[in-house]
């Protein structure tokens, strides 16, 4: 062999290695890199151990209601937000497949017969032509400067996000839910509580009847009694009503009519009370459970990967493209004839004067990932500090629990004692009617604490990113989550 003709075979090897290193390396714009910005070690008032994963955690089971478990479980797969959220993953997961198809070569075939012929006085042939074609046609466009790779990475991205706002679709569902059991039965409670004390006060106004009709009370003290006791009766109806509006609230998350639920809803459970340990974890375990801050950083992903699509727009594209044409054509009383046409060559497309639109859409894009990564912040201190808060209510609301509880019995025993005073005429009536409204507004204080010290702990497991998977779900949760 020839020096001259080895150094065209080196060359054409290197040119060849190069243009393969070209489409398969050259991608346009940035890398993403998971952002990082720094945290506390610890929360406030938490522990400075981590909480690890805890998206199947089922913490309100610890509310030990069967109940409220059937619930959740029934409405994790049936609430319409959850499912709405769902169905867009199914959007996003085609949305990869139309982007990366951009970057694979195309081909079509197209086939057609006809009969052809004249009539007529003025006919110049006889018979008639009978003509067989057909194409295929190929084409693609090289991705040398990875406008659709960087298109196919922003893509992925995106099913990220929707993998992570339906993971937060159902941990607001939680959230809803739990909460609104929580309500319903506070309001249970309070019907129970006005019930009885409806009853006391009842007692009292006959009692004062008889006084009056002996001699030992006065018209104003019958009238001030019976004051009471419609005022009492005046509470049920809005506490009733605020039950059924939590009840029906309660129904339209689990995707049900109403009147389905109202039936097992109203067999009294008593008020929720949380049994379980207090896990905050530490800041920077947010990071990996809270879907509100994986959606982010997932939307930061798909903002860089779109600055290397449109800065891959700056360049020169080039595709190739062919066809290939066979076609048959035989005449009336003529032998058939065939011919076919083919065509191939590579197109370049040089962008040169476009008016700045080109570099602006980068800016654009650039811009767009700045914004991203700034909401990305604000969704991680904005978890720290619903979880700060919520450690704080926990501790708080749960400091007046006990004091309140002493109250309510320290007002029952006033009630009863005063109740004795007046029945043997050695005090008035306006001592037993303060005492039963003690008693009336201690009781709705610790009914309401105990409502609100059960919705802080929904509160603080809803900060944590604590519980919207089942068992099974994540897998293809995390799958849908990685970066591009």
């Amino acid at each position: 062999m020839s020096p001259s003709h080895r150094t065209r075979l080196s060359s054409l090897r290197y040119a060849t290695s190069a243009l393969a290193l070209l489409l398969a390396g050259c991608v346009s714009g940035p890398d993403h890199v998971p952002p990082e910005m720094p945290l506390p070690a610890q929360f406030e008032e938490g522990g400075s151990k981590s909480n690890g994963n805890v998206v199947t955690a089922e913490w309100w089971t610890a509310y030990r209601d069967e109940r409220l478990n059937g619930l959740v479980a029934h409405g994790l797969s049936e609430n319409l937000d959850v499912l709405q959220a769902l169905e867009s993953i199914n959007a996003a997961s085609a949305n990869v497949t139309v982007a990366g198809a951009g970057a694979l070569p195309s081909l079509s075939v197209d086939a057609s017969h006809t009969v052809s012929g004249e009539k007529g006085r003025l006919c110049t042939t006889v018979g008639t032509t009978n003509t067989t074609a057909g194409g295929v046609s190929l084409s693609w466009l090289l991705d040398v400067f990875g406008q659709y790779r960087r298109s196919k990475e922003s893509a992925i991205a995106s099913l990220g996000a929707a993998y992570a706002t339906a993971d937060n679709a159902k941990l607001t569902f939680l959230k809803d839910l739990v909460e609104s059991y929580i309500d319903a039965r506070y309001y249970q409670e309070r019907i129970t509580l006005s019930q009885a004390n409806l009853k006391s006060r009842q007692q009292t106004y006959e009692l004062t009847q008889l006084q009056l009709k002996a001699g030992a009370a006065s018209r104003l003290d019958v009238v001030q009694a019976e004051g009471l006791v419609q005022s009492t009766k005046s509470e049920i109806p809005g506490l009733e009503q605020s039950f059924t509006e939590s009840a029906h609230h309660i129904a339209t998350l689990l995707g049900m009519p109403a009147a389905s639920l109202m039936g097992e809803l109203q067999k009294s459970a008593g008020q929720p009370v949380f049994r379980g340990d207090i896990r905050a974890g530490i800041p920077a375990d947010l990071i990996r459970n809270r879907p509100d801050i994986r959606k982010a950083e997932r939307e930061l992903a798909a903002a860089v990967a779109d600055i290397g699509a449109a800065e891959a727009e700056l360049y020169p594209s080039i595709s190739l493209s062919g066809s290939i044409s066979p076609s048959w054509v035989k005449s009336s009383g003529a032998r058939g004839a065939s011919l076919t046409s083919w065509s191939f060559g590579p197109t370049l497309n040089l962008p040169i004067f476009d008016g700045g639109k080109l570099r602006a859409n980068v800016d654009i894009e650039k811009s767009d990932a700045r914004t991203q990564y700034l909401a990305w912040k604000a969704a991680v201190l904005n978890g720290v500090e619903e979880v700060e808060n919520a450690l704080s209510a926990v501790r708080h609301d749960t400091q007046t629990l006990e004091p309140l509880r002493r109250q309510v019995q320290t007002a029952q025993e006033s009630l009863a004692l005063s109740t004795t005073s007046y029945k043997n005429g050695a005090s008035s009536l306006l001592d037993v009617l303060d005492a039963q409204r003690s008693v009336s507004d201690a009781e709705a204080s610790l009914a309401a604490t105990v409502q609100q010290v059960a919705k802080d702990y929904v509160d603080l497991y809803v900060a944590v990113g604590a519980g919207y998977l089942t068992g099974e779900e994540p897998i293809a949760s995390k799958q849908g989550a990685k970066p591009g």
